[in-house]
C-alpha cells in the first residue's frame, strides 16, 4: 500500500489527529460547495441572465449530486472502523489522497460543462492544491499538479480542435476565447505557472512547519523524559533525608516516654516542640514524595473502590484530631445505590485524607465539618464543607498552586507546604473527575465563613 507518511515522522499521534481533523474540513466544505452550485444552477436558469442547454443544465445537477453521494460516502468512512491510524493500513492520508483526486475530477467535469478554458472554476484547482500541499508528500501533490495542467492543456485542445463539444454559458462571455489559440496557449501556460508555484510555496512552508513541529515534540519528551529523572532523583534525596528525621523522632518519642529516666517540664516542652517539628518534617518530606509520584506516573491502576469505607476510614483515623478541637464531624451518603467506584485507591486514599486533614487544621475550636456524597446525572458528588476560616478572594485563583498557601492561615499554621491541594486536584484529574470549591460555604457562620470543595466523579 502507497505511504504518504513524512519521512520525519515522530509523533504518529498527533499526526493521524491532524489528518482527520482535515478530512473533516474537506467534507464539511463540500457540504457548502454542493449547495453553492445548486444555487448557482437554479440562479443561473430562474434569476440571472445566463442561459444553460437543457442538457448541460443536466449535466451540472449530475456532477452535484455526484459531489453530495461521494461526500456521504466519504463521511461513513471517516466513521466506520475500516479507517485505522495504521501506517501499512487504510489511514485517514490514503482517505485525504482519495478525497482530492474525486474533488479534481468533479472539478473538471465542473469546468468542462461551464465553458472550460472560459470558465471561471479553473480557480478552484489552485485552492485544491494548496490545500492538498498542506496534507500530502511533495511528490504526490506535483504528480497530481502534473496530471492536472497536462489535463486542463488536453481539454483546451480538444475543444479547439472541437474533437470534444464546447459548453459555453451564454452571457457570461461576450467572444469565444476557447477558439483563440493565443489566449488558449498563455492562459494554459500561466495556469500551469501557477499552480506549481502555489504548490512549492504551500508545500514548502507546510513541510518546514511540520518538521519544526516534530523536533518541537520530539525535545518537549526529552525535557518530559529529564523531569523524570530528576523527579527520581530527587524522590531519592528526599527519602533519604526521611530516615534521620523518623530515627529522630524515635529518639524523641523514647524521651517522652520515660525509657531513658524522668526529665523535667522544661525539659519536655523542649522535647515536645521538637518532635512537632520533627512531624512537620516528615509531613512536608510526604507532600514531596506525593507529588512527584503522581507526576511520575502515566496511567493510575483501576480497582473497585468503595468510597464509603474509604471515607469512614479517614474519619477513624483523623478522630482523635477532631476531638481535641471539638470539632464535630459527619459524612452522610445519599446516594440510591451505592455502587463502587473504578479508581486507584492508595491515590483517592491520599486525595480524601488531604480534604479532611484540610478541613479540620483549618476550622476552630468548636467548629463543624460536614462531608455529603450524592449521585446526580451520571456523577458522584462528594463535598467537604467545614465553618472555619475559609479563603480570602485574592487567593482563590491560586489555591490549586504548588506550594502556595492562602495568606490567612501561613502566619497562624506552621505546618504546610502548599502541596496538599495540588496532590487532591492533580489525583481527581487524573481519575477523569474535577474538584472546585465555594467559600464562604454554607456553614458559615461565628466560627468563620468556611470552605466547601466539590468533588465529582
Amino acid at each position: 500500500m502507497l505511504n504518504l507518511i513524512p519521512a520525519n515522522t515522530y509523533d504518529y499521534d498527533q499526526l493521524w489527529k491532524l489528518i482527520r481533523k482535515r478530512n473533516d474540513w474537506f467534507i464539511n466544505l463540500r457540504y457548502i460547495a454542493f449547495f453553492a452550485l445548486l444555487a448557482f444552477l437554479l440562479s443561473a436558469q430562474f434569476v440571472l441572465n445566463l442561459k444553460l442547454q437543457s442538457a448541460q443544465f443536466i449535466l451540472l445537477l449530475s456532477v452535484s449530486l455526484f459531489i453530495l453521494v461521494y461526500n456521504l460516502i466519504l463521511f461513513a468512512v471517516t466513521k466506520s472502523s475500516k479507517l485505522k491510524n495504521d501506517v501499512n493500513g487504510f489511514n485517514p492520508l490514503l482517505l485525504s489522497l482519495i478525497q482530492i483526486q474525486l474533488d479534481i475530477l468533479a472539478l473538471f467535469l465542473l469546468t468542462y460543462y461551464t465553458g472550460g478554458i472560459e470558465s471561471p472554476l479553473y480557480i478552484f484547482f489552485i485552492f485544491h492544491m494548496i490545500i492538498g500541499s498542506m496534507i500530502l508528500p511533495g511528490y504526490v501533490i506535483y504528480t497530481i499538479s502534473g496530471v492536472i495542467v497536462f489535463c486542463f492543456y488536453g481539454l483546451s485542445f480538444l475543444e479547439f480542435f472541437s474533437i470534444i463539444p464546447h459548453y459555453a454559458i451564454e452571457g457570461l462571455t461576450k467572444i469565444g476565447y476557447y477558439n483563440d489559440l493565443n489566449y488558449l496557449l498563455i492562459f494554459a501556460t500561466a495556469f500551469g505557472i501557477m499552480i506549481f508555484v502555489s504548490v512549492f510555496l504551500a508545500n514548502t512552508i507546510a513541510s518546514a512547519l511540520y518538521t519544526s513541529e516534530q523536533e518541537l515534540k520530539i525535545t518537549l519528551d526529552k525535557l518530559n523524559e529529564a523531569e523524570k529523572v530528576k523527579m527520581k532523583y530527587t524522590m531519592g534525596v528526599v527519602h533519604e533525608i526521611k530516615s534521620p528525621i523518623v530515627a529522630v523522632q524515635s529518639f524523641l518519642d523514647l524521651i517522652l516516654g520515660n525509657y531513658v529516666g524522668p526529665i523535667s517540664a522544661q525539659v519536655e516542652d523542649k522535647v515536645k516542640r521538637a518532635r512537632n517539628r520533627t512531624e512537620e518534617s516528615i509531613n512536608i518530606i510526604n507532600d514531596v514524595l506525593n507529588i512527584s509520584k503522581i507526576k511520575l506516573i502515566e496511567k493510575f491502576t483501576k480497582d473497585e473502590i468503595d468510597l464509603d469505607e474509604l471515607i469512614n476510614s479517614n474519619i477513624l483515623k483523623r478522630q482523635a484530631q477532631a476531638e481535641s478541637k471539638n470539632i464535630e464531624i459527619s459524612f452522610h451518603d445519599s446516594r440510591p445505590v451505592k455502587e463502587k467506584f473504578n479508581g486507584d485507591k492508595d491515590f483517592m486514599d491520599l486525595a480524601f485524607s488531604n480534604l479532611i486533614g484540610n478541613a479540620l487544621k483549618y476550622t476552630n475550636n468548636g467548629g463543624k465539618v460536614e462531608i455529603l456524597m450524592t449521585y446526580e446525572d451520571g456523577k458522584i458528588n462528594i463535598e467537604f464543607c467545614d465553618n472555619g476560616v475559609g479563603i480570602p478572594e485574592n487567593d482563590k485563583s491560586k489555591i490549586f498552586n504548588d506550594f502556595y498557601r492562602a495568606s490567612n492561615v501561613k502566619d497562624k499554621v506552621q505546618d504546610g507546604t502548599g502541596l496538599g491541594l495540588s496532590v487532591v486536584k492533580q489525583i481527581i484529574e487524573q481519575h477523569g473527575g474535577t474538584i472546585s470549591f465555594v467559600s464562604p460555604s454554607r456553614l458559615a457562620d461565628k466560627h468563620g465563613p468556611g470552605t466547601s470543595f466539590l468533588i465529582q466523579l
